[in-house]
C-alpha cells in the first residue's frame, strides 16, 4: 500500500473547497477496500472515505487522517435487479437502468453522489428515495471484515440511515428492480426538470439544508430574501436557494458562516429552525 501525502481535498469536491489530507488511496476491489480498512484500524488512523464529494464540505486545513477515495465501481444486471459497487455513479445508475426499461431508480438521475453516498445519505428526489428498492449491502467493518446485511436490519429515514452510526464502508448493493416501458421517459422529466430548477454547472454539494417538515428549505430561504447573498465567495444560489455556490475562491469558512447567517434569518422571520444536511468534514474527527 502506497499511500499519496498532501492531496488537496478541493480536487475531491464537487464544492472544490478542502485542505490536503495527511494521506491518501484509491481504492478499486472490496478487497483492496477490506485490507486498508483494517491496516487503519490498526494504525489508529482515522479514516475517510469519499465516492463523488458531494454532500460534504471539507475543511481548509484538511484531514489529518487517511482519505480513501471509493472506485469500486462493478455494476451487472440480473432479471429483476441490479449488483452495483458502491463507487459507482448513482446518477449513472438511475440513467442507465431506465435505459435497460427498469424502474424503481429514475429519480437518481442528476443526483451527484455513488451509490455508497446514496445509501450512506438516503438520498432522495422527485417523490423517490434510496433505500425503497434496495435488497442488501455489503459492507466492510473497521476491522476489514466483509458481510452482507439485509434491509430488513437496517433503519432508514429522511436523510438518515443505520450507516451514520457505523465505523466502516459501504462496498456494494443490490437493488430490486421492475421492468416499465415508462422508465425512460420519467427518468428524462426527472433530470430535466432537475437541470432547469438546480444551479448545474455551479460548485455546490448540492442542498445544504434539510426540508422542514411541511415546508421547503429553499422557499422559506428565498422568502427570508437571501437568494444571492454571499459571504465571501461563498454565495446562496440565485437559481435555487437551498443551494450555495462556490464563485472560485470560497472557504469552508465563507460557507459555514453562510450558513449560520441563513439559520438566523430564517428563524428570525418564521420561527423554524433549519437543520443542515450537508456534512462538514473537520480536520481532526
Amino acid at each position: 500500500m502506497e499511500f499519496e501525502q498532501g492531496k488537496e481535498l478541493r480536487e475531491l469536491s464537487t464544492f472544490g473547497i478542502g485542505g490536503p489530507a495527511r494521506y491518501f488511496i484509491i481504492v478499486h476491489s472490496i478487497e483492496e477496500a477490506s485490507s486498508i480498512l483494517r491496516y487503519a484500524h490498526v494504525q489508529s488512523l482515522p479514516v475517510l472515505i469519499i465516492g463523488k464529494g458531494s454532500n460534504s464540505l471539507f475543511d481548509d486545513r484538511g484531514f489529518d487522517g487517511l482519505v480513501i477515495l471509493n472506485k469500486i465501481n462493478f455494476c451487472t444486471y440480473l432479471p429483476d435487479q441490479v449488483h452495483v459497487g458502491s463507487g459507482f455513479s448513482f446518477s449513472h445508475l438511475g440513467v442507465q437502468s431506465a435505459r435497460k426499461g427498469f424502474s424503481g431508480l429514475e429519480f437518481a438521475s442528476g443526483i451527484p453522489a455513488s451509490v455508497g453516498g446514496a445509501i450512506y445519505m438516503n438520498a432522495g428526489a422527485s417523490g423517490g428515495e434510496t433505500a425503497t428498492c434496495l435488497q442488501s449491502v455489503t459492507f466492510i467493518t473497521e476491522l476489514g471484515e466483509v458481510v452482507e446485511i439485509s434491509k430488513e436490519e437496517l433503519t432508514f429515514g429522511y436523510r438518515t440511515s443505520s450507516f451514520q452510526a457505523m465505523q466502516g464502508m459501504i462496498a456494494a448493493a443490490r437493488f430490486q428492480l421492475t421492468p416499465s416501458e415508462m422508465a425512460r421517459e420519467r427518468q428524462l422529466q426527472i433530470i430535466e426538470y432537475r437541470t432547469r430548477t438546480q444551479p448545474y454547472g455551479e460548485m455546490s454539494c448540492g442542498c445544504v439544508f434539510r426540508n422542514p417538515p411541511g415546508f421547503s428549505a429553499g422557499a422559506l430561504i428565498d422568502q427570508a430574501g437571501l437568494k444571492g447573498y454571499a459571504i465571501g465567495d461563498a454565495q446562496i444560489s440565485t437559481v435555487h436557494a437551498n443551494f450555495i455556490i462556490n464563485r472560485g475562491k470560497a472557504t469552508s469558512v465563507d460557507v459555514l458562516s453562510l450558513v449560520t447567517h441563513i439559520q438566523e434569518r430564517v428563524r428570525e422571520k418564521t420561527g423554524i429552525e433549519l437543520e443542515v444536511e450537508i456534512r462538514h468534514i473537520s480536520r481532526l474527527v
